[in-house]
């Protein structure tokens, strides 16, 4: 049962709530053998329920306190949560109870991702908001995925790691908590990819039962041989970093091993404080989201714009030297005074609809934010944006925002910037720079679109005689999403063989571009290509074109597929011409626009901001195309 928001049902929600304080004791009730802790407000307007996926491991229970810390800010809230156990039918239950409570939004994170996928998708679906932590479900039927990234988690501590040992030589144990753990898993990815650029640091692991500190001491105290020569223990958690370094500290190791830990908590004896007192050498903050979840949920209810799909939050490396800085940081109040912002932006240029499209929606959000934007185009020329962010600097403007035309290049020029003290904000395409140089990046998953092509073409195109052969149209060289469209989708079709590239060349993101390439492949080839990949709908357009000046017939003798879904690709799909277009929504104004107030207001920007994406095909672009706003 899902109560909506008249007065009737609103009323009716109120008792609900409290009959549910009935049963509350000291803030907790027993629920089915779970613990389900509540915060009791007399003057309810909004209930949001959460759904834990367990309340042993130390982040969960973090996370619990820091939405519970910061709702309490807020005297018209309610929270409600369930500790699903790791039990994925109890968190499913945990949900429908929930959701006969009232709940105006949900927030979970689910033990099984792909499992809770469907209960996600319904919730979603029947109208209650959702705000996904921690572990993303599939697809993109939710509100808003909030999380960290754990494979940078473990970079920066292999970065950490190659530092503390100085000469970059060393023996370095890796305690695995939770063996078998995706979290585990990727911070451990990240951390070999950057310890194997070291050629003279060795690395073992060691895999424990639980991320606990009690069994991360009793193995590393048992531990003779496998400590020979270690200078260095890398946990996956700062439990299991306590339990290393008091088990060192007994057998007198402790002076000559350092730890580092990862979490980075802000309580006695957690990350943070282990590390001021001398106990680890270091540890990479992994933040729980409950702060912005509940920030985020506010947005949400009251119907704001500028709320993005996903927010990817982000991690510090903390010493002692820099520990006490971080923990006030952390303490320091946002408020958004409400003055007018000016804003440098530096867009690439206006090559594509999709181009044209992503202006008008930072110039509308620009004015709907109280911001005066100083627009520039470069017309695809890297030489014009560098010169257009000095000319912001000379300007002394609050933010410079730039969409690259290529990746690298920058950092001299955004060095300068920093040095004025603007910070800078890359919105839809990322660049390679030192580190500290840029605030965030704003904009499109352009692995996951690359990636969702060549998933939708294994579903609708079987290889029933032979060989798939594949024409890819990419986009300008050395561009974000050139290269990330590409990986994707090459992610995917090497899973399955049966698929191949036969042919690829660029073609500028443009419709002249794509048409060229296509014909001259017709030109030079006896034609052969079963399917055209087009890194963007303008040169799939084009690709059309030449198809139909040869005789061909696109969408018939060779299926194609693009990214962006404009309005012209929806029209092709209605025609028959193109099967299927990747979102690659250029609305990015609000969610820029609200990310820069907050960054101007003090809060911290997340690492990344993703924006909406779904997959089309002919067999809905008659009804999107009616609502379709580019």
């Amino acid at each position: 049962m899902i109560l909506k928001k008249d007065k009737m049902e609103k009323r009716t929600k109120l008792l609900l709530v409290l009959l549910i304080s009935v049963f509350v004791f000291l803030g907790y009730r027993i629920y089915n053998g779970a613990i389900t802790q509540t915060v009791y407000k007399s003057d309810v307007e909004y209930v949001i329920g959460v759904s834990q996926a367990n309340m042993r491991e130390a982040w969960r229970v973090a996370l619990i306190n820091e939405i519970q810390e910061e709702a309490g800010k807020y005297p018209n809230i309610r929270i409600v949560t369930a500790d699903a156990t790791s039990n994925v039918e109890k968190q499913e239950k945990d949900v429908d109870r929930l959701l006969d409570f009232g709940i105006d939004l949900l927030i979970i994170s689910p033990c099984d991702s792909s499992r809770l996928t469907k209960k996600v998708r319904d919730v979603y679906q029947e109208g209650v908001p959702v705000i996904v932590m921690d572990r993303s479900v599939e697809g993109f039927d939710y509100n808003l995925f909030i999380g960290p990234d754990n494979n940078l988690i473990g970079k920066q501590g292999g970065e950490c790691a190659a530092q503390l040992l100085g000469n970059g030589k060393g023996k370095i144990l890796e305690l695995r908590a939770t063996a078998g753990s995706l979290q585990s898993e990727e911070r451990s990815e990240g951390f070999d990819s950057v310890i194997r650029d070291y050629p003279d640091i060795e690395k073992t692991v060691c895999d424990l039962k639980n991320d606990m500190k009690d069994p991360a001491y009793d193995a590393v105290y048992a531990m003779k041989e496998e400590l020979k020569g270690v200078s260095l223990i890398f946990a996956n958690n700062d439990s299991v970093a306590f339990g290393a370094y008091e088990a060192l500290k007994d057998r007198n190791l402790a002076e000559k091993i350092k730890v580092i830990g990862c979490d980075g908590f802000t309580g006695e004896n957690e990350g943070v404080d282990l590390v001021r007192k001398g106990k680890l050498a270091a540890t990479i903050s992994c933040p729980t989201g409950g702060k912005e979840a509940v920030q985020y949920a506010i947005n949400i209810l009251r119907k704001e714009s500028g709320v993005p799909k996903q927010v990817i939050l982000r991690s510090h490396t903390i010493y002692p030297q820099n520990a006490g800085e971080y923990l006030a940081a952390l303490d320091r109040e946002s408020i958004d005074d409400g003055r007018r912002i000016t804003v440098g932006y530096s867009q690439v240029g206006q090559e594509s609809q999709w181009r044209l499209a992503n202006t008008r929606s930072i110039q509308e959000a620009a004015r709907e934010f109280n911001m005066e934007l100083l627009f520039d185009s470069a017309d695809q020329s890297q030489k014009k944006q560098i010169e257009a962010i000095r000319r912001f600097i000379k300007e002394k403007v609050d933010v410079i925002v730039v969409s690259p035309v290529v990746e690298a290049g920058w950092d001299e020029v955004l060095k300068e910037a920093k040095e004025a003290n603007i910070p800078v904000v890359m919105s839809d395409r990322r660049i390679e720079a030192g580190d500290d140089l840029t605030t965030t990046y704003i904009g499109a998953d352009f692995l996951e679109e690359g990636r969702r092509a060549m998933r939708w073409l294994k579903e609708h195109v079987k290889p029933e005689q032979g060989v798939v052969r594949i024409l890819e149209l990419q986009g300008s060289e050395g561009a974000t999403p050139t290269e990330e469209r590409k990986k994707g989708f090459y992610e995917i079709l090497e899973e399955n063989p049966q698929y191949q590239i036969v042919y690829t060349d660029y073609g500028d993101f443009t419709y002249e571009g794509g048409k060229q390439v296509v014909e001259e492949y017709i030109n030079s080839h006896t034609w052969d290509v079963d399917i055209i990949y087009s890194h963007n709908d303008d040169m799939a357009l084009g690709a059309i074109k030449a198809l139909e000046a040869h005789g061909l017939k696109p969408g018939k003798d060779i299926t194609i597929v693009s990214v962006d879904a404009t309005k012209e690709a929806f029209q092709a799909m209605i025609d028959g011409k193109l099967n299927c277009a990747v979102e690659c929504s250029p609305l990015l104004g609000p969610s820029l626009m609200k990310a820069i107030r907050d960054m101007i207001a003090g809060k911290e920007m997340p690492l990344r901001i993703i924006t909406e994406e779904k997959v089309y095909d002919q067999s809905d672009a008659e009804t999107v195309i009616k609502t379709r706003e580019y």
